[in-house]
Formats: C-alpha cells, structure tokens, sequence
C-alpha cells in the first residue's frame, strides 16, 4: 500500500473481531513505531503488548486509576463505572500500551521525546492498516494517573501515551473528510 492512500484510508476502527493476530504482524507493527523520527536518536518509546489473560493487566490498572478518583467506590453508581472500565481491554484480541521514558539529558527537551512517542503510534497505526487489521489508539484521564504508569514499570519521568487496540476489522468507517489544504495553511513567499 501506498504511504499516502494508508495516510488517507486509515480510520480507527472501534469493532474488531476476536481472532487472534499472529505475534509476526503485532511484531511488523512495533517494528514501524521504531522508524519514528526522534530528535537525538533517544529512541524514548515503550511497548507492552496485552493479548489473552494479559489484558487483565490493564483492566485492573483501569480499575485501580478510575478508583483512586472516587470519594466512594462502593456506591451504586461508581460500582457500575468501575464494572464498565475493566471490560474495556477486552474488546479486542490485542492491546499495545504505549509509553515515552524520557531521556537523561540536559540537551534533551521533554516534549520533543513525547512528540517521538507520538510520531511512533501514527507508525503503528498506519502499519495494521497496510496489513490488513483495524486499530484505534485510546486515550482518556486514567491514561494520565501514576496508578497507570506504575502499572507498567515506568519511571518518574515516564508515563503513556496510549492504548492501540488491534483486531481483524468488523465494521467498515464511514469515509473522513478534512478541512482543505488552503483553509489550514498560510503561505509566505
């Protein structure tokens, strides 16, 4: 496929179905992320891949970051969102939770190795659409918890970015559309 019609044709795609993906195309799809350009070559990403009984890791993590926000989990109402977060990992077969250790270095700046972080999961998604399978990259408050980042053995300075949920398409998107090149652009000649 070509870079610009995968640019073009990629759609996060919410419904997947559960069969398995084999371990070579989650492999071909992190592999992607490594070619993200990274200012200093820090190479800042991390990936942890949850599939099968693995993604209860995230469901718990889920669980204990939307808990920490609670005054009082034991109501009625916060059991029910408490129930409805720890099914979400479960909506797909595969999960790559996304993260950025940022480098040591005073020459380094943060946010540069956070945008490198970024740059990697447009990789990856472009990547299980090349190959065939659907992806959405999710994010949302508990993502952002030190419940979460402790979650995945990361460092003071590390956080992550997201969660790519990877499956075998069973929806088909609706076409984007987006804003003309002319309307978002300033040209000085």
């Amino acid at each position: 496929m070509d870079v610009l019609e995968a640019i073009k044709t990629r759609r996060s795609i919410g419904k997947v179905k559960e069969d398995p993906v084999p371990k070579e195309l989650i492999r071909q799809i992190i592999e992607a992320g490594t070619w993200a350009p990274c200012h200093h070559r820090t190479e800042p990403w991390r990936f942890t891949v949850l599939e099968g009984d693995g993604r209860n890791k995230l469901s718990d993590a889920l669980v204990a970051a939307l808990k920490s926000t609670m005054d009082d989990p034991e109501t009625e109402e916060n059991k029910q969102r408490l129930e409805k977060i720890s099914k979400q990992p479960y909506r797909a077969p595969v999960i790559i939770v996304t993260s950025v250790e940022t480098t040591k270095n005073d020459k380094v700046i943060k946010e540069e190795e956070f945008a490198a972080g970024h740059a990697a999961v447009q990789n990856m998604l472009l990547a299980a659409h090349a190959l065939g399978l659907g992806a959405v990259w999710r994010t949302g408050k508990p993502l952002y918890t030190r419940t979460m980042c402790e979650a995945f053995g990361l460092s003071e300075k590390g956080a992550v970015t997201g969660f790519i949920y990877i499956g075998y398409p069973d929806m088909t998107p609706a076409p984007a559309k987006r804003k003309a090149v002319d309307e978002i652009t300033e040209w000085y000649s």
